[in-house]
């Protein structure tokens, strides 16, 4: 792996996203750590820099075209130019439809859908210049349906027809676009669904490993392997291609 790849997380304060970043610099990449709060990305950095590789923290709402634009420009300005791209901000507005505000609706569309458009437009510039490329876009096994999440689920399933139609795209350029649907992981967001729904977070964690195959809930580290996969030279004949990573066939 060339030391000057470069790679951009967003939503890469915690979670999904700081586990990705950290893989991703052990790979050898330098990794733009990016978040709507810029300071909130201080953590990941650090884990990253400690650990010996190169970072640098990003302030991003993803949602905002020239924001966008500004935020890629200057990775590519203070790292270098970005050849591997990690969708995967994202928020929840959980509720019933009947009680769905139109802003939880938009909200959760933009960040999602809208982010992961703006950054794969602007970063597949440097890819399509440098003949190589990875986009790899977070959806979720919610995309097949889930209870009180009609935006989140929508969110995430247009994220996988996104995935498709950029790797028929974009593949001629040696670019390839992937997407990963992980299903029950620890994170604040599964702790803030539990708490929605009234239940404590370790009963809420222990009702899902009973449903799943592999009877064991999802870790970060778990999403960032299989990243690891598709942001490296060996996935490169894998494109347009959803892997569920769920413990199981389904979600």
């Amino acid at each position: 792996m060339s030391e000057s790849k470069v790679a951009i997380v967003t939503g890469a304060a915690r979670g999904i996203g700081a586990a990705t970043a950290v893989r991703l610099a052990r790979d050898g990449f330098a990794v733009a750590v990016c978040d709507l709060d810029e300071a909130a990305c201080a953590g990941t950095v650090e884990a990253i820099e400690k650990d010996g590789g190169r970072a640098l923290a990003v302030g991003v709402d993803v949602a905002d075209s020239a924001k966008v634009s500004a935020a890629v420009e200057r990775v590519a300005a203070e790292l270098g130019p970005p050849l591997v791209l990690v969708n995967n901000a994202g928020i929840i507005r959980d509720n019933l439809l009947f009680k769905m505000t139109e802003d939880d609706w938009d909200a959760v569309l933009a960040v999602h859908l809208r982010g992961a458009f703006l950054m794969s437009r602007a970063a597949q510039a440097y890819m399509t210049k440098a003949g190589w490329g990875r986009i790899v876009n977070l959806s979720s096994t919610s995309a097949l349906g889930n209870r009180g999440q009609a935006n989140y689920s929508a969110a995430k399933a247009g994220m996988q027809g996104f995935t498709k139609t950029l790797a028929i795209e974009l593949g001629k350029f040696g670019i390839t676009v992937n997407a990963v649907a992980p299903g029950f992981i620890v994170t604040d967001m599964t702790a803030a669904t539990a708490e929605r729904v009234g239940v404590d977070f370790e009963v809420f964690q222990q009702a899902a490993a009973k449903e799943i195959p592999v009877r064991r809930v999802g870790r970060p580290e778990d999403i960032a392997a299989m990243v690891s996969f598709f942001a490296g030279e060996e996935s490169s004949f894998v494109s347009g291609q959803v892997i569920y990573v769920a413990g199981g066939p389904k979600a």
